[in-house]
């Protein structure tokens, strides 16, 4: 049976605004209060879910969560109509309303990690909703999230749903971020590398400045919950200078795809044993591995984290070659810029193309191409058993384009949070959405 990838992206919420709410990530703390346009984010978004899907990539839509979180506000004891709880939100503290205004489930590597049919036991897809817990805005997004989730992969013949692990810094599970498959053909069983940054029980050493927000103890439940071989699972400690550096999640400094691991010199603790180990687990399948290497030489941790340029999806080609998709921020960086070239004109590099997309409004927030997506690797039968209305195509991308248009805001900022006709606007955008999509009632207005 065949398998491949299909890319589900997040669509950014109407409450899209620079709040400098995730420290660690350089990029969201500097664009703190500038003024957002939630429409243009929006329609960027969407503009690189169609174009690949045009190229052929499978590529499919998860939907933006209910924000300002009123449900929220009123589990912290605001009360009265909707209107009189954001008014008294926003009078006790801007910042908590702004924390629970967040859009912040735009970007889908953090909705969860995701193993395929091939890897597990049981011979299903496994979904794990990642906690977020370091981070109370998106600390919020679980049950949404895994509603959105079992709306679009439903059929438990082929697909299990787990619940988040415990809300508990011990166990910080940031996703699919965190989290790469390595293998040969997609169908085939692969290895899976988990990407921590501390670990609880075993110490060792950890970031001073900023917080390393997986630990391997959630790494381990994880793979636990998905039936996987130890055979064909490593543990990875992310480098602590590169935590400090901005690298708050692994896909900020490594990306990979099928058998090839594109990543930085200064990505990992005891990196060439890590790789080596990779290399035997990969060996005992059958599979080779292609590790990429990019020395700091070339392109500084500084400006691998300013560019994203591992931030970036690998993606297979029919010629048998990946092409690499970045920000537009990579051709503005003159080093990643010239590397990249290096990289693709080189006869045996597996990667030979370089696709950009103009992703600004979600660059300022601290996300760049492999943060809007989450991968699920498929075969035939799961993928006719997955929601189809979720799936991009001329259609779903023409009434989106209009329901964007319609919708949002071309300006906000976070004053504007408190306006309870953005409130309406929201409640308005979602219900016609999940008629769209075709998700049901996965909103809590809606109930």
């Amino acid at each position: 049976m065949s398998g491949f990838e299909a890319n589900f992206d997040g669509l950014v919420g109407l409450t899209h605004h620079y709040a400098g709410l995730s420290v660690g990530n350089k990029a969201s703390v500097y664009n703190r209060d500038s003024v957002s346009n939630p429409r243009k984010a929006a329609l960027q978004g969407l503009m690189k879910m169609k174009s690949l899907a045009d190229a052929g990539f499978i590529q499919g839509v998860l939907p933006p969560q209910q924000r300002p979180n009123i449900p929220a506000l009123r589990h912290l004891g605001f009360a009265g109509s909707d209107e009189q709880v954001l008014q008294k939100a926003a009078q006790y503290s801007p910042v908590l309303l702004s924390k629970l205004s967040s859009a912040s489930s735009m970007w889908t590597a953090n909705a969860a990690t995701v193993s395929p049919s091939a890897d597990s036991a049981d011979q299903r897809v496994h979904f794990t909703v990642a906690n977020l817990n370091n981070k109370l805005h998106r600390s919020l997004e679980t049950e949404t999230t895994s509603a959105a989730l079992k709306a679009t992969f439903a059929d438990k013949n082929y697909f299990v749903h787990h619940r988040a692990l415990p809300q508990h810094e011990d166990f910080g599970d940031e996703g699919a971020a965190n989290h790469n498959r390595l293998c040969g053909d997609y169908h085939t069983p692969g290895v899976q590398v988990f990407v921590y940054g501390r670990s609880v029980l075993r110490g060792g050493p950890v970031p001073q400045l900023y917080p390393a927000r997986q630990t391997r103890e959630a790494s381990e439940a994880v793979a636990r919950l998905h039936q996987l071989n130890p055979a064909q699972t490593v543990f990875v400690q992310q480098k602590p200078v590169a935590i400090d550096s901005g690298v708050f999640h692994n896909d900020v400094i490594a990306v990979s795809n099928r058998n090839v691991l594109f990543h930085h010199q200064h990505a990992y603790l005891n990196q060439d044993q890590i790789l080596t180990e990779i290399e035997q687990k990969m060996a005992r399948l059958g599979h080779d591995f292609v590790a990429i290497e990019v020395p700091s030489e070339r392109v500084s941790i500084k400006d691998a984290v300013d560019s994203y340029l591992f931030n970036s999806q690998l993606l297979s080609k029919t010629d048998g070659k990946m092409m690499i998709v970045v920000p537009e921020e990579c051709r503005q960086n003159a080093a990643v810029w010239t590397y990249l070239q290096s990289l693709i004109a080189q006869a045996s590099s597996p990667i030979n193309d370089v696709c950009v997309f103009d992703l600004r409004e979600s660059m300022r927030n601290g996300g760049g191409p492999a943060c809007l997506r989450l991968r699920v690797v498929l075969n035939d039968a799961e993928f006719r058993a997955i929601n189809s209305a979720t799936l991009m195509n001329t259609q779903l991308y023409d009434r989106l384009t209009k329901w964007i248009e319609q919708h949002y805001r071309d300006e906000l900022c976070s004053s504007d949070l408190v306006d309870p006709q953005l409130l309406r606007e929201v409640y308005t955008a979602l219900d016609e959405l999940t008629q769209i999509l075709d998700l049901g009632s996965i909103y809590e207005f809606q109930r």
